[in-house]
């Protein structure tokens, strides 16, 4: 006799696999993944075999090991290909796999961060995002749970207040907050999964990634403010070997480039390279203004002279010739550890 059930949840299997197959196809181009396209999936089979089924299973799984935290965070964050249905069907995927390594649950980290912002509403306030509300939005991927948060996971509300005293990125950095949350997500082993855990550190993740938003949009904003007063102080190029440019960097190549890192940080929060040049950017910038602060009245009131022409005239040839500048480029492997845009 028929085992229908059986037959019922492979179809529901193949049908999320058909689903999933455009994404990981993308993804495998984009990284240049070398594995041979799944067959069936690729043909877009309707009712294949149940021997199909099973070799698409070990296709994902293959697919899987091959690809890196860094590279799902960054696809899916500039693809158009994602819909919520595929975000879901991608999450359930990684959620259901019978053995999950330490790549599958910051995988799973990250994707339950990214279901959450696109089912939460956009003006979402901080206060109201407790744990019963973070439950309650992931409940169509981890189910009805006892939404109350494990005592072994009580810091990660004062890391979050922590966070929120931060008045710029460097101070964010230098408190190791995100690393604090990252130790006690890597010791929970086999209790990261517990649906309970999931949804704190869920909630932890999602308030972190908009503390940093805010911290690094007024270090950006602080950064650009401190270059047009340098400017006004007759200040067109600094030393800023400290945070990785030359020792006279244009001012206003460090403004495009300030305009090129909001577009580039858009996206996800790290603690890498770039990063760190921004906040040793503002250092300098900081320090610039204190040097120049006695003379900055009458910098301010002098006529422009043939300084700030020239700068004018670097403005608009440096604007043309931005893109193709590739030390600002979002590279796919920039991360120094594997979860580094997440915590």
């Amino acid at each position: 006799m028929t085992d229908t059930p059986q037959l019922h949840e492979l179809a529901e299997e193949w049908s999320a696999a058909r689903l999933l197959y455009p994404l990981y196809a993308a993804l495998a181009r984009e990284f240049v993944i070398d594995l041979p396209p799944c067959a069936d999936l690729e043909a877009n089979v309707e009712a294949p075999p149940q021997e199909s089924i099973e070799l698409a299973r070990q296709w994902f799984l293959d697919m899987d090991e091959r690809i890196q935290v860094h590279q799902l965070r960054q696809f899916l964050q500039t693809t158009s290909l994602t819909s919520d249905e595929g975000l879901k069907a991608l999450l359930v995927h990684h959620l259901h796999k019978p053995n999950r390594s330490s790549s599958d649950r910051d995988k799973i980290d990250f994707l339950l961060v990214q279901f959450f912002s696109h089912c939460a509403p956009s003006r979402l306030e901080d206060a109201d995002v407790d744990v019963e509300y973070v439950a309650q939005v992931l409940e169509p991927v981890l189910g009805s749970l006892d939404a109350s948060t494990p005592e072994w996971l009580k810091p990660l509300d004062e890391f979050v207040q922590a966070a929120n005293g931060c008045r710029h990125l460097n101070e964010l950095f230098s408190a190791g907050i995100l690393e604090k949350g990252r130790k006690l997500k890597a010791s929970a082993g086999e209790n990261y999964f517990q649906p309970a855990a999931m949804v704190a550190f869920t909630r932890f993740s999602f308030l972190m990634r908009r503390v940093f938003f805010r911290l690094m949009h007024q270090d950006l904003n602080a950064i650009l403010d401190g270059l047009r007063e340098l400017e006004l102080r007759d200040v067109h190029t600094l030393d800023c070997r400290r945070a990785q440019f030359s020792a006279e960097e244009p001012t206003v190549r460090l403004r495009m480039i300030c305009q090129s890192w909001k577009v580039m940080f858009h996206a996800e929060y790290s603690s890498g390279q770039p990063l760190r040049m921004l906040v040793d950017l503002r250092t300098v910038i900081d320090a610039a203004l204190a040097r120049t602060a006695k003379s900055a009245s009458g910098k301010a009131k002098a006529a422009p002279g043939p300084s700030k022409a020239k700068a004018a005239a670097a403005v608009a040839q440096f604007a043309a010739s931005a893109a193709d500048v590739p030390e600002f480029e979002v590279s796919s492997g920039h991360p120094a550890t594997d979860d580094e845009g997440t915590v």
